[in-house]
């Protein structure tokens, strides 16, 4: 009536507003009800009042030209159209699609909560089409954060995996769909999707769905199709690919992936891919992530390579278990993400360790020989170290996977153990013995050739800190903290920028414990024993055992003693406060030896062990970035020797009982005067071996032959006080503090090699160069490469680790295979190979490309 017209029909086929017709008011206009009176009268009305308005309503649809005794009204009026699918078609943006009338019609169940309808209202555009709708739909009741159907799918399988005991049950988010006459369109929106179809609607179900899914995934990842999954894979190729794709997307899902291990365990035990995959190598499996068991068949082969090769042929178990590292299960990013995927990841950790401790092994099969102790101390230091560290990273690596009961590292455990302490220690002590002892050895004279003694720490290692100019020095000493682990947190500290870490190392003092060790490191003119039970020693006179007691000492030159939570503690403004007055801080850190050093807690040393080089690693950090500290040295009292597996009554040494005059007793000393000597024991006077005062000021000591010990009193596992290099090689770290580009840690650059920049097949293989080999300044870096329209992935994600330290360009190589999703993509526009670093997700570069699928690939 707007435009003009004084007759307007209204024809509600549905009847929707017959109800609330009585309470329109239009002003001026006469409303009529054709069901409530007769055409012919409504036909004189019209003609006997020419100029009234007329309102003329049906409820219900327009009658056939030949039955309307309104035709010639109805031809000079216009028709109006105002039922619920209008009304909605306009409120969504859609009125130019009347088309889509019909089809709203049949959504009724779902646009009847307006809540519904305000949430599809968002995503809405005016081109969509009734797929468009439906998918939108979808959606809107599965709650998916956006409107395409990966995320739908997302949703209904986090919601199986949350809610269901079985794949056969049905979530909520699925009942939802259905409530609201919407799973023809899921169904069909699965089929375009990912392809997958059933005889007849009854037979399809979300278990078949994760069946095509998942074992398509591994089809396509082990590029062969075993007979009991040929009937589930999904044949159309495209839509094969797409459903890779959809699988590594939703692995690599942080918010999603906990769905996928839990559903992929389910279909991996209907399906006893455990079984299938038994005659499968690593090779055969390298590439395929589709299932957790897929990564225990991968781990026992490589295994069984470690445990035959002997050493021999490593370079392919590194390989291999670096691939792996970059999946989905043992990825050490997501280890803290479940006890199995942590537990995986420790499980190559440790068969790393293993492949390098027999390869060192076998570059030393003939066993260890010296001509002298400065030979075997140089040694140990530059390589023989290496077996402990190993050792160490392989028995804390099997402390992770023990508990979840695989048998995945029993053998090669036992392996290692008999290794380590049935070989290399015994091999080692036998070597250093015979450098040791005699006329000329270690023993007669306790100094080393470049090498400065325990005792003479401040002098050589402090004071010439403050010649050069420090103005304040830090002293970290962590009780036990051996060579082998110091060496492996002064990479951790050069992997940092703003410090550079130097590693040396002192000739330990004998006996190797900690009361001796302690005094020795502090600034004195004089050591001495006191002569009590207790045997404590005295620095200048003065006692040395307590905290406060090390700091009267070190207060004589400006200095003072703190223990490491203390400082920690305090904070950056009172840690400024508390070093200011001070020149000089020593800083006691107790760790390995509080736990260790029990019978009860001795199997922790490893875990204690990391855990030191974590705290002490803060530490550096903490007194560099907050304290201003520029030169900090960090050491340690003594080493010791451990072993995981029991000790046998052939390790205790053999001595029926303590020596006459024997005043204290432990398991790798004896302490006392007048002892005399023994064939079964390294004896001497620590007058000798620490520098105390002669006379009275010394004390004799016996201590056990290579790794023996004099009993078991108190745990045997883990043990100091004699004189092998694990104890007695001391370690020293310098760190200084720099803002030279020198000591500035960077990752290292990757770059795309070839000119791939056209895509002609689903699945395309990229290859990539590491521009330089990794070293303390220049860090691996793990890169996820995908093909993006803009910031949209188009393919999977795959992760590469590029940490090569080969300075041959051909070993720095490193490749990859993306696979492309279905659908149509334009072969005349740029599309993006793209880097993104995994743990910042910052990108790294983009290279252009074109895709143009021309061809598909078969499995």
């Amino acid at each position: 009536m707007a435009e003009g017209h004084s007759l307007v029909f209204w024809n509600d086929a549905e009847g929707e507003f017959a109800s609330q017709l009585d309470g329109i008011e239009l002003d001026g206009v006469r409303v009529v009800r054709l069901d409530q009176t007769p055409a012919l009268q409504v036909k004189i009305w019209i003609e006997r009042e020419k100029d009234a308005r007329w309102l003329l309503y049906a409820p219900f649809p327009e009658p056939e030209p030949t039955a309307d005794w309104l035709l010639d009204a109805r031809l000079r009026g216009k028709a109006f159209s105002a039922d619920t699918a209008s009304i909605q078609l306009d409120e969504l943006g859609l009125s130019t699609q009347q088309s889509l009338r019909a089809h709203l019609k049949r959504r009724a169940k779902f646009l009847r909560a307006r809540e519904r309808l305000e949430r599809l209202k968002r995503w809405t555009d005016p081109q969509d089409t009734v797929e468009d709708l439906d998918r939108k739909m979808l959606a809107v009741v599965a709650r998916a954060e956006t409107p395409d159907a990966s995320a739908i799918l997302l949703k209904v399988f986090a919601g199986l995996a949350a809610e269901a005991d079985d794949l056969g049950d049905t979530p909520k988010a699925l009942a939802d769909i259905a409530a609201n006459d919407l799973d023809d369109a899921f169904w069909a929106l699965v089929e375009r999707e990912m392809g997958y179809r059933e005889a007849g609607p009854e037979a399809r179900s979300l278990r078949g769905l994760l069946y095509a899914i998942f074992a398509t995934d591994f089809c396509n990842s082990v590029r062969a199709a075993p007979a009991p999954m040929a009937h589930l894979l999904i044949r159309e190729r495209a839509r094969a690919g797409h459903a890779s794709v959809f699988a590594s997307r939703w692995r690599s899902d942080m918010a999603n992936y906990a769905s996928y291990d839990m559903l992929s365990t389910l279909v991996a035990d209907d399906l006893r891919v455990q079984d299938l995959i038994r005659p499968m190598s690593a090779e055969d499996l390298v590439e395929s992530m589709t299932f957790e068991s897929i990564e225990k068949r991968v781990i026992a082969d490589l295994k069984g390579r470690i445990i035959a090769g002997g050493g021999a042929n490593m370079d392919s178990v590194r390989a291999l278990t670096a691939r792996r590292r970059d999946g989905h299960w043992a990825n050490p990013l997501l280890a803290g993400a479940s006890d199995s995927t942590r537990a995986l990841a420790a499980s190559y950790d440790a068969l790393e360790a293993a492949a390098s401790f027999f390869e060192l092994q076998a570059a030393h099969s003939s066993g260890f020989s010296f001509p002298d102790a400065g030979t075997a101390f140089a040694a140990y230091r530059s390589s023989l170290f290496r077996f402990d560290q190993l050792y160490r990273w392989f028995m804390r690596a099997a402390e992770f996977v023990e508990p979840m009961g695989w048998a995945l590292l029993h053998e090669l455990r036992d392996r290692m153990e008999d290794a380590y302490s049935g070989w290399f220690v015994g091999q080692l002590a036998s070597a250093w013995g015979s450098v040791i002892e005699g006329e000329n050895g270690l023993l007669s004279a306790w100094a080393l050739p470049d090498v400065a003694n325990q005792q003479a720490f401040f002098d050589q290692m402090v004071r010439p800190e403050f010649d050069s100019g420090a103005k304040r020095v830090f002293v970290i000493i962590s009780d036990a903290f051996r060579y082998e682990a110091a060496e492996e947190l002064a990479r951790e500290l050069n992997s940092r920028n703003r410090v550079k870490a130097r590693l040396g190392a002192m000739l330990g003092v004998l006996p190797s414990y900690t009361t001796l060790g302690m005094a020795s490191l502090l600034p004195h003119e004089r050591l001495a024993y006191k002569t009590n039970a207790g045997l404590d020693v005295l620095v200048d006179g003065k006692p040395s055992a307590t905290l406060e007691q090390r700091s009267a000492i070190l207060a004589a030159h400006d200095g003072v003693a703190i223990g490491r939570d203390d400082l920690m503690e305090k904070g950056k403004e009172r840690g400024r406060e508390f070093v200011k007055p001070h020149r000089l801080v020593y800083i006691y850190h107790d760790r390995i030896d509080a736990i260790a050093d029990k019978r009860v807690t001795e199997t922790k040393a490893f875990e204690a062990t990391a855990q030191t080089i974590k705290e002490l690693a803060e530490t550096v950090s903490f007194i560099v970035n907050s304290l201003n500290g520029s030169t900090v040295l960090v050491t340690a009292d003594h080493g010791f020797l451990y072993q995981e597996s029991a000790l046998e009554e052939a390790d205790r040494s053999v001595l029926d009982k303590d020596p006459d005059g024997a005043i204290k007793s432990k398991k790798r000393y004896i302490l006392g005067r007048g002892m005399g000597r023994s064939p079964k024991a390294w004896c001497g006077s620590t007058e000798g071996t620490a520098g105390t005062d002669p006379g009275e000021g010394s004390i004799d000591f016996w201590a056990p032959k290579g790794a023996g010990r004099f009993h078991f009193a108190g745990g045997a596992r883990f043990v100091h006080g004699s004189a092998m290099p694990q104890e007695i090689a001391v370690p020293v770290i310098l760190v200084k503090e720099s803002e030279s580009e020198k000591v500035r840690t960077k990752p290292v650059e990757v770059s795309p090699l070839g000119s791939t920049n056209r895509v002609v097949t689903n699945k395309q293989r990229f290859e990539f160069i590491q521009n330089e080999a990794i070293s303390e300044r220049v860090l691996p870096v793990t890169l996820i490469f995908s093909i993006r329209d803009g910031d949209t992935p188009v393919s999977d994600e795959q992760a590469i680790t590029f940490d090569s330290a080969s300075p041959l360009l051909d070993e720095r190589k490193r490749s990859v295979m993306l696979t492309i999703q279905a659908g149509s993509h334009d072969r005349t526009k740029d599309y993006f190979l793209v880097a993104r670093d995994a743990k910042t997700r910052a990108e790294a570069w983009r290279s252009p490309l074109r895709i143009d699928l021309a061809f598909s690939n078969d499995f």
